[in-house]
């Protein structure tokens, strides 16, 4: 099975290969897309086979996959096959328009299946120090994409975001070795004291003094990628800058990714320490994002900025729901992960369409997109109820089993504050795209893509998107559910 599990990394690489070599953004697309479709489908077979014959091991630890890094590689792959989608039909278009040259398409598809196998690398390793090296990579990768288009702002961006994620991810190696020395006194190995099952199993055995030290600098570290406040400040400007499928690829994809990493922190932090400590934290970093979030989502401007921090918020709400923990809080923490990923997919790769036809990214210079744009302004709508958790979207049953948790498990002042700010961004969000998609509608520089076939393949990731919001608000299915509560044991 470890082949299988290498395999799944791999395949996104075949898109890199198609642009390196030269291939223009049709070619490469459809390969991106059937790369993304490989990961997806083997992500699924995994998941499967790890539900009924237990966790992956190979290559002494360096490849690691449970039901919990399964579960993160599902979520992860499906945001890859959708922004590859969206990247066929967005870099045609741009690569029409003349916007993109030739080496730019190259360069971006390159990048994207080198960004794209890197993250689901780091969700298929249990080696702490090879977590580290593939993060870093990521990093490197996806700032080619942010930096893309080559404008001041965007290279300003990208070198932001460069410095800012790599002193996040150098804070987390410290963590990592405040973590291996805490295990000093174990009769293990040194590559198994940087191993996750084995630091998990005897978390007990942890120096408590180091241990608490290790998870709050991965906290810090990894919670700079994941976009915790107030580490967060590289993430509006990169998802504002960057190509609209690379900034779902962030928002969806790399977010999860830093998260995961924290999630196994956590695990080992609540195993050694005690509940009490690593819920605290998380309960602090968790409100300090939601806050952040929801005051920028009142001001008006940049809809990706918007997004961007929308985003804030919902790392946020994940991190709250950790902080709440007990069953209902561990169930809705990974259940908003998956639909959180699938929404935010959805609403930027909606912006690629706007940006492509309006020639902005400024909320107040669009108007009338139902009229103009009938499928863009319902995706828009429809992927704002679901991204601010309105019935009956998926998001609404992650955010109400979250809330539950919070009034199970804690005083009813933090659930409420919860509900209080999150309707504050209700308001807040709802009030720019719903200015966006209605009203006389707004001159447009040139029709978003030239034919009904590239058309119909910009529809297509926004329509499977919400589908399957939809159907997450009305139907869990069994398997999911199973894979959801086998994920919640392996973290506690």
């Amino acid at each position: 099975m470890t082949v299988w599990v290498i395999a799944t990394a791999c395949c996104p690489l075949a898109g890199s290969v198609a642009g390196a070599a030269g291939a223009g953004a049709r070619r490469a697309g459809l390969t991106a897309v059937a790369g993304g479709l490989g990961a997806v489908g083997i992500s699924v077979f995994l998941l499967a086979w790890i539900m009924g014959h237990g966790p992956v091991r190979g290559l002494s630890g360096f490849v690691y996959l449970d039901a919990l890094g399964a579960f993160f590689l599902f979520t992860v792959a499906l945001v890859i096959l959708l922004a590859s989608l969206g990247s066929l039909s967005y870099i045609g278009a741009e690569e029409r328009d003349e916007v993109l040259s030739r080496l730019q398409v190259r360069l971006y598809f390159a990048a994207f299946g080198l960004f794209a196998a890197l993250m689901l690398a780091s969700l298929e390793t249990g080696n702490l120090g090879l977590l580290f090296v593939l993060v870093e990579a990521s990093t490197l990768a996806s700032a080619v994409l942010v930096g893309l288009e080559g404008g001041t702002r965007s290279l300003e961006a990208a070198w932001k975001y460069v410095i800012i994620s790599s002193l996040g991810v150098t804070i987390a190696l410290v963590g990592t070795l405040f973590l291996f020395y805490s295990g000093t006194a174990l009769h293990l190995t040194s590559n198994e004291r940087l191993t996750w099952p084995y630091l998990f199993a005897h978390a007990g055995d942890l120096s408590p003094a180091s241990l608490r030290l290790a998870f709050l600098l991965a906290v810090v570290g990894y919670g700079t990628k994941v976009g915790l406040a107030p580490m967060h400040t590289w993430l509006p400007d990169a998802h504002a800058e960057a190509p609209s499928p690379a900034s779902a690829m962030l928002s969806g994809a790399l977010l999860n990714t830093g998260m995961y990493a924290v999630i196994r922190f956590y695990a080992i932090a609540r195993a050694g320490l005690g509940p009490t400590f690593p819920q605290n934290a998380l309960l602090v970093f968790g409100f300090a994002s939601i806050v952040i979030g929801v005051l920028f989502m009142v001001r008006r401007g940049n809809f990706k900025r918007l997004f961007a921090y929308s985003s804030v918020e919902h790392m946020g709400i994940i991190a709250v729901a950790l902080g709440f923990g007990g069953p209902l809080g561990l169930y809705g923490a990974l259940l908003h992960t998956l639909n959180h990923a699938l929404g935010k997919a959805v609403v930027f790769l909606t912006s690629g369409s706007i940006v492509l036809g309006f020639r902005t990214r400024e909320a107040g210079e669009v108007r009338g997109l139902f009229a103009a744009l009938p499928v863009t302004g319902g995706a828009l709508l429809f992927g704002s109820l679901a991204i601010l958790g309105s019935p009956p979207f998926g998001l609404f049953l992650s955010e109400f089993t979250i809330v539950r948790a919070g009034f199970t498990s804690h005083s009813p002042a933090l659930p409420v504050l919860l509900l209080v700010f999150l309707v504050i961004a209700f308001v807040a969000f709802a009030r720019t795209t719903a200015g966006m998609a209605t009203g006389e509608p707004t001159t447009m520089h040139r029709r978003p893509y030239a034919t009904a076939t590239s058309g119909a393949v910009a529809a297509l990731p926004l329509v499977a998107g919400l589908v399957a919001l939809l159907l997450l608000g009305l139907w869990i299915p069994a398997g999911l559910d199973a894979a959801i509560t086998r994920s919640m044991a392996v973290i506690s």
